[in-house]
C-alpha cells in the first residue's frame, strides 16, 4: 500500500482557522511526526500533501492547509490556494477549538464544501485545555445545524483519536473511487490485449502509470493480460486461439492499431479508459463533439495533470496541437497548464483538453470537468480527441456505449 499511487488514494482535507492543531491531529492520527508542528500561528503556508497509510481505511492523502483566517494579502492568497486545494478532497475534517466564540467562518466553508458534495466531518481539538466545560452543548447545537458529526479530540493527550480515525473510515464516501478501469467491460477468464509502444516517454525500464493499472485491473478481475509493440501485434492476435474480448492500445498509435485489429474486436486506448476511471466519459465524449466547431484562431487550453519535462514531439505540446490544426486545416491558438494549476476563468477558450489524469484523483478530475461544464466550456481528453482526429471515433468508443 505505501506504494499505491497518490491519484488512487482517498484525499482528506483538514482546514481550520491558524492554531487550531491541523497539523497536530495529521500526526496523532497516523502515529507519525509528519507535519510541522509549532504554537505559532501561521506554521503551514502552502497546501501540503502526505500520502499514508490509515487504519481501516488504507492508503489515504492527507492535505494540510493553512489557516482559512489568515490574514493579509499573503494570506489571501494562502486561502485561495486551500480553496483549490479542496478541489481534490473526497472528504474534509474541519477543525476548531472548544473555546471558538464565533463559528460563522467555519459555516461558509462548509456551505462551500457541500456544494461540492464533498464528505464533511469536525472535529473539536485542544478539548485538554478548554477555558470551560460548557462547550460541549454549544457544539452539539453546532453539529445539529449543520447536520455534520462533530468529534471531541486532544491531539496532545491522544484523547479521541481513535475514535476519530474510526469514524474518517465509516463515514468515507464510497464512491471515491471509480471500481473498474476494464474490468466490468470484459467476462472474468477473457483474453485483453494491451499495445504498449516503447518510445523515450515510457520510463526506461518501466511501464507508465495507466498501463500498468489496467493490467492490475485486467488480473484483479479474473481476466488475461497479454502485453505487446504495435510491431508485433498483428503476430500476437495470429497466436492467439480465442478471439481477445478486446484490444486497449497508446492513442499515439491509434491509426496503426485501428488497421491490425480487426472490426469484431472492440478497440479503445488507456487514455480513454483513464477518461471513464477518473472522470466522467458521457462528458468527455459530448465534449469532443466540439472539435467540428473549431475554427482557425480559436483559443485551446491543453490541460496535463503530472509536471513531467516535455520531449520531443511531446504528446501534448506538439501531436495533439498538429493533428487537430490538420484537422481544422488552419492555425489554432493553443495555451498549456501542468500540475495543479487549473484556471478559475475558462471564458477564452473554446475547448479543453485534459490528459488521462493518472496523476490526480477523480474528485480533482470531476472538479475539473464540473468547472468547464459551468462555464459552458467543452472539455475531453487526450485518446478521444487522437480518436477524432483519426476519424475512429465511433469505434474506440463503441465498447462503452454496448455497456449502458
Amino acid at each position: 500500500m505505501n506504494k499505491t499511487p497518490k491519484g488512487s488514494r482517498l484525499h482528506i482535507a483538514i482546514i481550520g482557522k491558524r492554531n487550531v492543531g491541523k497539523s497536530a491531529i495529521i500526526n496523532a492520527l497516523t502515529h507519525q511526526d509528519v507535519s510541522i508542528v509549532s504554537s505559532h500561528p501561521g506554521t503551514t503556508t502552502d497546501p501540503v500533501y502526505k500520502a499514508m497509510e490509515l487504519h481501516n481505511l488504507g492508503p489515504v492523502v492527507f492535505i494540510d492547509t493553512a489557516g482559512i483566517d489568515d490574514i493579509g494579502a499573503i494570506g489571501s492568497e494562502r486561502i485561495k490556494r486551500t480553496e483549490k486545494a479542496l478541489e481534490a478532497a473526497d472528504m474534509t475534517l474541519v477543525l476548531i477549538t472548544p473555546d471558538d466564540e464565533d463559528l460563522s467562518l467555519e459555516k461558509e466553508w462548509i456551505s462551500k464544501l457541500k456544494d461540492k458534495k464533498t464528505k464533511i466531518i469536525i472535529a473539536v481539538n485542544k478539548i485538554d485545555i478548554a477555558k470551560s466545560q460548557d462547550y460541549k452543548n454549544k457544539l452539539f447545537y453546532f453539529s445539529k445545524e449543520t447536520n455534520i458529526p462533530v468529534f471531541f479530540v486532544s491531539a496532545k493527550t491522544g484523547e479521541g483519536i481513535d475514535n476519530l480515525r474510526d469514524s474518517l473510515s465509516k463515514h468515507a464516501p464510497s464512491s471515491w473511487e471509480a471500481p473498474c478501469i476494464v474490468g466490468d467491460l470484459i467476462e472474468p477468464g477473457s483474453i485483453a490485449v494491451l499495445v504498449v509502444p516503447i518510445d523515450i516517454e515510457a520510463p526506461k525500464g518501466r511501464l507508465i502509470l495507466p498501463q500498468v493499472q489496467t493490467l492490475r485491473d485486467i488480473l484483479d478481475n479474473n481476466s488475461v493480460g497479454i502485453i505487446t509493440k504495435e510491431s508485433t501485434l498483428s503476430d500476437t492476435l495470429k497466436s492467439l486461439n480465442k478471439k481477445p474480448a478486446i484490444v486497449i492500445t497508446d492513442s499515439q498509435v491509434f491509426e496503426t492499431v485501428n488497421k491490425i485489429v480487426p472490426k469484431n474486436i472492440p478497440l479503445t486506448s488507456f487514455s480513454i479508459l483513464m477518461a471513464r476511471y477518473k472522470g466522467d466519459i458521457e462528458e468527455l465524449l459530448k465534449g469532443v463533439e466540439a472539435i467540428k466547431k473549431l475554427k482557425p484562431g480559436d483559443k485551446v487550453l491543453i490541460a496535463e495533470a503530472c509536471t513531467h519535462h516535455p520531449v520531443e514531439d511531446d504528446i501534448g505540446r506538439e501531436k495533439i496541437p498538429r493533428w487537430l490544426e490538420s484537422y481544422i486545416n488552419g492555425n489554432l491558438d493553443f495555451s498549456w497548464i501542468s500540475g495543479k494549476d487549473f484556471p478559475d476563468n475558462l471564458s477564452e477558450y473554446k475547448m479543453v483538453i485534459h490528459c488521462g489524469g493518472c496523476m490526480i484523483n477523480r474528485k480533482e478530475m470531476i472538479s475539473r470537468i464540473q468547472k468547464c461544464k459551468e462555464a459552458g466550456v467543452p472539455i475531453t481528453n487526450y485518446g478521444l480527441i487522437i480518436a477524432a482526429t483519426k476519424g475512429i471515433l465511433d469505434r474506440v468508443s463503441q465498447v462503452f456505449i454496448n455497456s449502458r
